[in-house]
């Protein structure tokens, strides 16, 4: 009987460009595989004992046939390639259109409303690099106090702020005051909190960064799980991807090492339901710099810490590993990535050496994670239940 799932997204871990990767931009993404390609005798021991490179795509590096889990690859049927967006569809929620983007800025009147509504004048807005507009902006805002205001390919209203020109409660309020403005045709996946310190010519982002997500639009595997009394065990970002709905705990932490041992800490009592832990750095640090180096280094720090967790399961725990999209740092492109995402499941009672081919939604995982539980729902996924315990 499994009582409690441990399910950890590593942010932007994706495993190979989908089939409308190049409606998007995204021909030739492969972030896992072109890491292995681009970083001379890299390997990852842990993720390929459970079964990594038994996902399918990765004949070509593959070391073992024999492997101790279940694993597949997951197809986004959601349109988009963001953290919102991901997050949502591996918990049940399947967008049928994107989230709006602004290639071009944002319209005047969102800026001027928002200009009156904070009381602060707005610079930028437009698409950028956030350490890249910060030392382009960064001295005007310092001198100024205006906003620097930006986005990305992505669905995101990004805010950035010196800390001590703009306090952390301000711009928190501010980027509230931003999540209320943006709703319906402007209703971006994401207001983003941006905070920089430091001064002119060395100017650096902080860990205090804060996401402002929309509701979900219906009830997803977090609501149903708490609604039938279990335990919904929030790690990272995952509070603010969700609104905090669906969630009876929290721990918003800054980083990989914050995050995995909060999650090591958590693992350590006893309830049944949920512990969701959202594994930022691969993304925010590596990803969208395109720094490969750092990105297999980041992934190396998690495989090395994977025994611990192994370690922490207790009988009735199963382990789920996945991701939300890419971010491929070999490319040209700083932006995600339109991926497959892996899945890897673990656990006393889960199948070894079982490889489920693709599957045709994120969604596929709440699903099943919701059956695992014997509760009823309507969220969208096929369950993998009868296909993965021994």
């Amino acid at each position: 009987m499994i009582n409690r799932v441990v399910l950890i997204v590593l942010d932007s871990v994706g495993v190979g460009e989908l089939p409308d990767a190049g409606e998007y931009g995204d021909t030739g993404s492969n972030t896992v595989k072109n890491i292995y390609k681009n970083i001379k005798n890299f390997s990852l021991p842990n993720l390929e004992k459970l079964g990594l490179l038994n996902i399918d795509g990765f004949e070509d590096l593959r070391k073992s046939r024999e492997y101790t889990g279940t694993v597949g690859k997951c197809k986004e049927k959601s349109k988009g390639k963001d953290t919102t967006t991901g997050h949502w569809e591996i918990s049940g929620l399947v967008l049928d259109k994107p989230f709006p983007t602004y290639p071009d800025g944002f319209p005047e009147e969102i800026i001027k409303e928002f200009e009156k509504r904070t009381g602060r004048k707005v610079i930028g807005n437009y698409p950028a690099s956030g350490t890249e507009i910060i030392k382009v902006l960064g001295n005007e805002h310092v001198a100024t106090g205006n906003l620097i205001v930006y986005t990305s390919a992505d669905s995101v209203f990004q805010i950035a702020a010196h800390e001590e020109v703009v306090p952390l409660e301000e711009l928190y309020n501010i980027c509230s005051i931003a999540r209320k403005l943006l709703q319906g045709e402007h209703g971006v996946g994401r207001v983003i909190a941006r905070p920089f310190i430091g001064t002119e010519g060395n100017y650096t982002r902080t860990e205090n960064r804060r996401d402002f997500s929309l509701l979900p639009t219906s009830d997803t595997m977090l609501d149903y799980l708490k609604n039938n009394g279990m335990e919904v065990y929030a790690i990272g970002k995952i509070e603010d991807i969700f609104a905090n709905m669906g969630i009876t705990r929290s721990n918003h932490t800054h980083n990989n090492e914050e995050g995995i041992e909060a999650t090591l800490n958590v693992m350590k009592e006893d309830f049944k339901g949920l512990i969701f832990t959202n594994l930022v750095d691969f993304d925010m640090i590596y990803g969208h710099r395109n720094n490969v180096q750092g990105y297999a280094d980041a992934l190396k720090y998690f495989d090395d810490k994977l025994p611990k967790i192994i370690e922490g399961l207790k009988e009735d725990d199963i382990l789920i590993i996945t991701a939300d999209h890419g971010c491929d740092p070999t490319t040209e492109s700083t932006d995600h990535s339109r991926e497959y995402i892996p899945l890897i499941i673990y656990g006393k009672d889960i199948r070894e050496n079982n490889n489920l081919g693709i599957l045709d939604t994120y969604a596929s995982i709440g699903k099943t994670i919701l059956n695992i539980f014997d509760i009823e729902n309507s969220i969208e996924g096929t369950s993998m239940l009868g296909n993965i315990l021994k």
